[in-house]
């Protein structure tokens, strides 16, 4: 009876400590704008920049520095994944064919761009629940503040900087870490 009962002591201890661990940025898997699965564990190794976007929005146009950033940076090092979002002023009407027709005609983004979704609300995505969350992220509370909030994720896949919206995306704290 005692060997029952530190093995059942030892598989709950092993359980909790299992579902304590910490989460990264890896354990996601999305749907990118043409509809095909996007599993971010195979960007482990690489910084990573997610930003939500919108293409209606006064900050529309940093789709362009981003772009450039992608360019410049956007390798086996570094890599920007964009979420179109409709949750500020209904500023991302479009469809995901759309908004992937508009990225390409204005912008030439060539950066993974997902599905829309959420990033805040009720129904926000399980992927802005880790963003925003110092319990699942380890890092921070937060809330998106607007469209083109930018989340700066480690090689580990772990959220280590929260960048505001209105904060160019070739800003020197954002080029500095990507070079860091």
């Amino acid at each position: 009876m005692k060997l029952i009962t530190t093995t059942l002591s030892f598989i709950l201890i092993t359980f909790i400590a299992m579902s304590q661990e910490e989460k990264t940025i890896h354990d996601f898997k999305v749907t990118d704008l043409s509809g095909e699965e996007f599993d971010f564990s195979t960007l482990r190794g690489k910084k990573v920049m997610i930003v939500n976007t919108a293409s209606k929005c006064g900050l529309t146009p940093q789709y362009k520095e981003l772009q450039a950033l992608y360019e410049k940076y956007g390798s086996e090092d570094f890599v920007i994944v964009g979420f179109p979002a409709n949750n500020f002023m209904k500023q991302e009407p479009g469809s995901d064919e759309e908004i992937a027709t508009f990225c390409e005609k204005n912008y030439g983004v060539t950066f993974p761009m997902m599905s829309k979704i959420s990033v805040n609300g009720d129904d926000m995505h399980p992927i802005y629940q880790f963003l925003t969350s110092k319990e699942k992220n380890g890092h921070s509370d937060n809330e998106v503040a607007w469209n083109f909030q930018k989340y700066l994720i480690n090689e580990k896949g772990e959220l280590v900087k929260v960048i505001h919206p209105r904060t160019q995306p070739d800003d020197e704290e954002i080029v500095s870490w990507i070079e860091g």
